[in-house]
């Protein structure tokens, strides 16, 4: 099976480590993990995690493990879906600081090119929205 890398990128008006908090907490609006119907969660390295999301009228689990915490630098987890058939695929989530900001990076590699693995993108893409609005500044 042919496999690609996607990524995401966007500035986030917040430090790294905050950023870097909200990702890895369940209980932060904005996060990745916030919200769906189940969650279990253990951000630790070699930490499991379980989440199951619905959309499109149905329940989509999720599993991985984390590879890599580096607090506001680095946040590496596999990634394992009916989406990527099974197939253990890696994201990376890099943190740089930009003067107050923060350039959040993320790359999804191992992912099948096929319609339902390109879907991820959407996703992340999604998810990278939802932090930078939680930090967006009010107007």
């Amino acid at each position: 099976m042919n496999c690609i890398e996607l990524e995401v990128s966007r500035t986030i008006p917040a430090s790294p480590g905050e950023v870097f908090d909200v990702w890895i907490d369940p209980k932060s609006p904005g996060g990745p993990w916030f919200g769906p119907g189940k969650v279990i969660l253990n951000a630790v390295v070699d930490g499991l995690f379980y989440h199951s999301v619905t959309h499109e009228g149905r329940e989509w689990a999720h599993y991985g493990r984390f590879v890599r915490l580096e607090r506001g630098k680095v946040i590496e987890h596999t990634w394992m879906s009916e989406a990527t058939k099974g197939i253990e695929s890696v994201v990376t989530v890099t943190l740089e600081a930009r003067g107050h900001d923060t350039l959040l990076t993320l790359r999804h590699t191992g992912v099948p090119d096929d319609e339902l693995g390109r879907s991820h993108e959407g996703g992340w893409q999604y998810i990278v929205g939802a932090i930078a609005e939680r930090f967006a500044k009010p107007r």
